[in-house]
């Protein structure tokens, strides 16, 4: 069993960065394809960011390409979302899942942390 523990959201001003954590407990990331999902109010779960198994690639939605980052720290076995110039629309609860390799779909997806607001303020 895998859990998943996340840690970083919070407010920010528009344009600000913020970094969300999310720390596996129970399997090591290595083996485990990561995602990040955000929902906004209203919205359906989209996936905003995501990375293969071993970490050997990284997929943005192009909502959020150049301006996030998806990176991995093997030894924490910990998932890092770096969110840079956000944005108004990227107001949302953000939540990591993990699953043997990458889905764009949330649906696929066997673990999942416990969600963590972003919020921003204009």
């Amino acid at each position: 069993q895998v859990q998943l523990v996340e840690s970083g959201g919070g407010l920010v001003q528009a344009g600000g960065s913020l970094r969300l954590s999310c720390t596996a407990s129970g399997r090591t990331f290595s083996s485990l394809a990561m995602g990040w999902f955000r929902q906004a109010p209203g919205k359906e779960r989209e996936c905003a960011a995501g990375l293969s198994s071993r970490g050997g690639s990284t997929y943005y939605a192009d909502s959020v390409k150049g301006r996030f980052t998806i990176s991995i720290d093997n030894a924490k076995n910990t998932v890092y979302l770096q969110m840079t110039n956000l944005k108004p629309e990227d107001t949302a609860v953000y939540y990591c899942a993990a699953r043997s390799w990458f889905d764009w779909f949330d649906s696929t997806y066997n673990y999942w942390g416990q969600g963590n607001p972003v919020t921003l303020s204009s």
